[in-house]
């Protein structure tokens, strides 16, 4: 007789409240912060050492934020201090805080080392209107000429604006690397797709991984593509990320993610994140038996209306997924009048 289907576990079915901390193994710590948008939070943990904490994630730089670090410091923190800050990866919800607790709490950072050279690159990249490059990307998207007009005079998202200045400094883990935190041994192990080198740390001691935004329950990160690199294929990064993962991945494993609550059933998972992409991939070929401009290609990749919150990164996956397709020779494309490109399936 068969056993039951694997299915997705989740031990705590409800985030710790607003400066408060859920202990989910022996000296490690799960936290959760707000953010101003549709995916409204994002985890972070503390691992606790003999000389203090080590943090992994930040949140975003705000007055909020800051004033729940400093209940959290005071209250499950027990006022031990913060020694290093680990960063997943490079976007603003996780490195956000992470040049603070450097330059105020005297914090090492660690960090891969693309992560640490991107956060500091764009931290120090303000712009008060969208750069040329940006502006042709969208065009070449196919962005309805009203929305980039308006989007041309308007002062774009800054790094800056959630990011905290980044000293000079950090140490780098990278692929393949062992570190000890928590009292345990921990490979780092990295991904690629939804951010570059992406760090996850996989317990050698215990069935525990710190999966950042690489290895999430319930929803598929974002896969996009910018204009600092147009021709970029994060879908092929992401497809050989999760391939790569599962032989290291087990049932019993808890998986400490970004977003969302703590699970265990990490190789259905895997299946899951690659078969999402790859469902997606087939629904967008049908649609392309006409040509068609990445901003026209919403229908078949998200299958819901997308607002106008949602839009620039609804953009950017959809470039991702045509880039994809371009790339194993599925879709072609061709310039139209106006430079946006026209896709088109072949064959």
């Amino acid at each position: 007789m068969s056993g039951p289907a694997p299915a997705i576990r989740h031990p705590w079915p409800a985030p710790p409240a607003e400066g408060t901390a859920t202990e989910l193994a022996d000296g490690i710590l799960w936290m959760r912060l707000p953010l101003p948008m549709a995916l409204d939070h994002v985890n972070v943990y503390a691992l606790r050492d003999g000389d203090g904490w080590t943090v992994v994630d930040t949140g975003f730089d705000t007055r909020r934020t800051r004033a729940i670090w400093a209940a959290l410091r005071d209250g499950p923190l027990a006022g031990a201090p913060v020694v290093r800050v680990l960063v997943t990866h490079h976007h603003p919800d996780h490195v956000g805080l992470a040049g603070w607790m450097q330059a105020a709490l005297g914090a090492e950072t660690w960090a891969t080392r693309t992560a640490w050279l991107f956060a500091r690159m764009l931290a120090l990249d303000e712009q008060d209107r969208p750069a040329p490059e940006t502006v042709a990307f969208w065009r070449a998207a196919g962005m309805a000429p009203d929305l980039l007009a308006r989007r041309m005079d308007e002062r774009p998202f800054n790094f800056a604006d959630v990011v905290a200045p980044m000293p000079l400094g950090f140490r780098r883990i990278a692929a393949g690397a062992a570190v000890r935190l928590a009292g345990r041994d921990w490979d780092v192990r990295v991904g690629h797709g939804h951010a570059p080198e992406h760090a996850t740390l996989w317990c050698r001691d215990e069935p525990l991984v710190i999966g950042g935004d690489q290895l999430l329950p319930g929803i598929s990160p974002n896969l996009g593509v910018y204009a600092t690199e147009p021709g970029a294929d994060p879908v092929a990064e992401w497809l050989d990320s999760c391939r790569a993962f599962q032989p290291h991945a087990t049932e019993d494993q808890l998986v400490l993610p970004g977003h969302k609550l703590p699970f265990r059933g990490l190789p259905l998972r895997l299946d899951q994140l690659i078969e999402n992409h790859a469902h997606a991939l087939d629904r967008l070929i049908g649609w392309l038996d006409e040509p068609r401009t990445a901003a026209e290609c919403f229908p078949p990749l998200f299958r819901r209306a997308i607002g106008p919150g949602e839009y620039g990164l609804a953009l950017v996956e959809a470039v991702a997924h045509l880039n994809h397709l371009h790339g194993l020779g599925q879709a072609s494309r061709t310039r139209r009048g106006d430079g946006a490109w026209l896709w088109r399936a072949c064959g």
